[in-house]
């Protein structure tokens, strides 16, 4: 019977608790959003129910990933009912609902009231895809999406596809027409058919695209696609237009002249006259050559050059060929070789030399052919040659050409090539120093102070633009001293050559020359430039050095005759490899003992029996101010060759045993002098004199015993009156004897009270230290 009991009151205790535990009615258990709603939309209303009318239930979200899309539960207070509230779940801002991505959240909602038990429920949001059709961004956008190709592209190329979403089943439409790109029914959007002119700077088109799907929704949006020019060179002719003459009887085969064109996989073709005769052009060298055996004749040709890969680029120049009769004279010329040498300061219009043309009829015409770069450093006056442009020796043309042009002066009767004469031309150019060395900027380094000789500081680099470039010397003005303890090579390397201290110099301020070479065919025409480099010194911080055993006791036989080795002092400096000096400062007797480097020698004396010296042994580094050192306690027992000991030759290296050492501390005191005291003390004896006697006529004054404080003393005799004092009839001269000795006995107590007080002896205190 009692275990029913107990079931029962665990029964009911249960239902009590449901009854008192927060309810969500109206909790839904799925809810459906499509991915285009805005943000902060209402995902779903719970309404919370509490026993408690006190107080607000706290409802939470839990089991959901930290970017999810939701707020945090907004709870309410409903208006009527005051044990109902609203908690309500809404999207976030800025939250992006994605169904291909997530298509649905599960919320887990903790509800729980004051007083009462938690609740947790589970609410399903699923997330569907939305049935508009939208565009990508930027192809949506007000300025539409950018594509920029190059003008060789190949035809019919695909430039652009648009990918709206959501794929297949989509129609597009180009709304503007005055465009030569293409758009596929795919979306695709392709280069022009004929290609792009590659002959035009930048070109821009703007496409203007609609996409529609199946159930009618569009979107639309724009391509702007930029065509920029190739980046391979384009087919260009050296020369657009030539004249050239060949003499009659020019035989099959024989080469007549050559065009030349700039560009990417050149190919030569002859336009016109479309079926030639006389000539024809080799279509990888553009060597044109005779066909046939050569007679006087006039022939017009049109060359092509052009892309092989691309044949949209290419160029056309124009020849004339005349073939002309052989039965005149050339010219003859001097000098027949013109050779010269010339600085590259010559001014144009500066003329180098005047040929001599004689022996032909007509009016001769001069010419000059060869390379480019000749041609158009140089020109023909009539006869003279002269200097068309300046001869910059100092470019990077003149050095590939070597700093030599040549070239062929042609002498031509009536402009005729068949009476023609050939004057090849050599002119070599030669430097001139014109520019003055420049110094560099910031030229600061910086070395530590104890650098070793020779180390590398630095290097000072200076810049010159005649050519060869930066050709210079350097060399340190004033040398290397003790004001200047480093040294400059010529290559302007800096190193050091003297002690450094940066107690003394912080920095050094040095003048480097800079003087420049092979600038000038002239040795001597160099010029120079001073140049402030400043050295900057690191301190290091000094250390004493470290010496093993910093004690130590040894044991040597005096011997006879030179002074003989006893111990070496090992220590180590820092930093590594500094010299260290070492001096004795304590301990040797009538100088007995040497130190040579770091090594101690005895030298022996009159020593007759066996003595024991400590030395004190100094030890530190550099010649550096503050000296840092250290102290290296030497105990030596010397015993004289004539003393029966055993005989001991090795040092040996023990520690030293403390010996008890007496400190004694002085205190000091004041001694005044002899007189000074005399008087001091007779003063003080005469002062208490007066003021005992003062106090005696004072007790003595008061006739009434009552009143003295001294009335129940040992003092008063045995009548009742103080001692000293007597009563009106009293005159015995006893009381005179009594009170002389009351005076003198306080006179001589006052004495040896100041005499105490003055006389403090020195004291001496001494501590026996272990």
């Amino acid at each position: 019977m009692g275990m029913h009991r107990h079931l029962i009151f665990l029964l009911l205790l249960f239902l009590l608790l449901l009854l008192y535990a927060p309810d969500l009615p109206d909790l839904p258990r799925v809810v459906a959003l499509s991915e285009d709603v805005a943000p902060g939309t209402l995902v779903a209303k719970v309404n919370v129910s509490c026993s408690n009318t006190s107080s607000s239930p706290n409802v939470t979200l839990h089991g959901i990933d930290p970017g999810h899309p939701f707020n945090p539960i907004a709870v309410s207070a409903d208006p009527v009912a005051t044990t109902t509230f609203w908690a309500e779940v809404t999207l976030r801002a800025g939250a992006q609902l994605d169904a291909h991505q997530v298509n649905q959240y599960t919320l887990t909602l903790w509800a729980a009231c004051p007083g009462e038990e938690e609740v947790e429920k589970q609410l399903f949001v699923r997330v569907t895809a939305d049935q508009a059709l939208r565009c990508d961004t930027p192809f949506a956008s007000v300025e539409g999406d950018v594509v920029q190709v190059l003008a060789d592209v190949a035809p019919w190329t695909p430039l652009y596809a648009v990918l709206p979403q959501p794929l297949g089943g989509l129609t597009f439409r180009l709304r503007n027409h005055d465009t030569p790109l293409m758009l596929t029914r795919r979306g695709l959007v392709l280069a022009p058919a004929s290609g792009f002119d590659p002959s035009k700077d930048i070109q821009t088109f703007r496409l203007e695209i609609e996409v529609m799907d199946h159930h009618g929704h569009n979107c639309s949006g724009a391509v702007r696609v930029e065509v920029l020019p190739p980046r391979r060179p384009r087919v260009t002719f050296l020369e657009l237009q030539q004249a050239v003459t060949v003499p009659e009887g020019t035989g099959p085969l024989e080469l007549v002249t050559q065009v030349r064109a700039s560009g990417d996989n050149i190919h030569y073709a002859i336009l016109a006259p479309t079926a030639p005769v006389l000539f024809t052009i080799d279509e990888m060298t553009g060597e044109i050559r005779s066909t046939r055996r050569l007679e006087v004749a006039h022939t017009h040709l049109i060359v092509q050059a052009y892309n092989a890969l691309h044949p949209t680029d290419h160029a056309t120049a124009t020849l004339n060929i005349t073939v002309q009769g052989t039965d005149q004279r050339a010219p003859s010329c001097v000098p027949a070789i013109v050779v010269s040498q010339v600085p590259e300061t010559m001014s144009p219009g500066s003329t180098l030399v005047t040929l001599r043309c004689t022996g032909a009829e007509g009016n001769l015409h001069y010419a000059l052919e060869g390379p480019p770069a000749s041609r158009s450093h140089f020109r023909m006056d009539g006869p003279q040659l002269q200097v068309n442009t300046t001869l910059d020796y100092d470019s990077e043309a003149t050095d590939t050409m070597g700093f030599q042009f040549t070239a062929t002066i042609v002498v031509m009767v009536g402009g005729q090539p068949s009476q023609s004469t050939r004057v090849p031309m050599l002119v070599t150019v030669t430097p001139v120093n014109e520019f003055t060395p420049v110094c560099p900027n910031g030229a600061t380094f910086t070395v530590m102070e104890t650098a070793a000789f020779g180390s590398t500081v630095g290097r000072v680099t200076g810049t010159d633009r005649d050519y060869p470039r930066d050709s210079l010397e350097y060399s340190l003005e004033g040398g290397p001293g003790p004001a200047q303890p480093f040294s400059v090579d010529t290559h302007g390397e800096i190193r050091v050559v003297g002690p450094l201290d940066s107690q003394r110099h912080k920095s050094y301020r040095l003048t480097v020359r800079l003087t420049d070479t092979h600038n000038d065919l002239d040795p001597a025409n160099r010029r120079s430039c001073l140049c402030d480099v400043t050295v900057r010194l690191q301190a290091v911080p000094a250390q004493v050095p470290v010496c093993t055993p910093e004690v130590q006791e040894l044991r040597i036989m005096a011997g006879l005759g030179g002074h003989q080795p006893v111990t070496r002092v090992v220590c180590q400096a820092s930093p590594n490899g500094a010299t260290l000096a070492y001096a004795i400062t304590g301990g040797n007797e009538d100088g007995h003992f040497r130190l040579e480097g770091n090594t101690l020698f005895y030298l022996p004396g009159d020593l007759a029996e066996p003595h024991t010296f400590m030395l004190l042994v100094e030890v530190w580094g550099g010649p550096s101010a503050p000296r840092h050192s250290t102290v290296v306690a030497l105990v030596v027992h010397v015993t004289p060759q004539s003393t029966a000991v055993p005989p001991s030759t090795t040092p040996r290296h023990t520690t030293l045993q403390k010996e008890p050492l007496v400190i004694t501390r002085t205190e000091a005191v004041w001694h005044p002098v002899a007189w000074f005291v005399a008087v001091l003390t007779i003063s003080g004896a005469l002062l208490l004199a007066t003021l005992g006697c003062a106090a005696r006529n004072l007790l003595c004054s008061n006739r009434d015993p009552g009143k003295l404080l001294l009335s129940k003393s040992s003092r008063l005799s045995r009548q009742g009156r103080p001692w000293g004092c007597a009563q009106d009839g009293d005159r015995e001269p006893r009381r005179d004897h009594e009170s002389n000795m009351a005076d003198l006995l306080l006179a001589s107590c006052s004495l040896l009270i100041v005499r105490g007080w003055l006389h403090i002896p020195v004291t001496a205190q001494q501590r026996e230290l272990g």
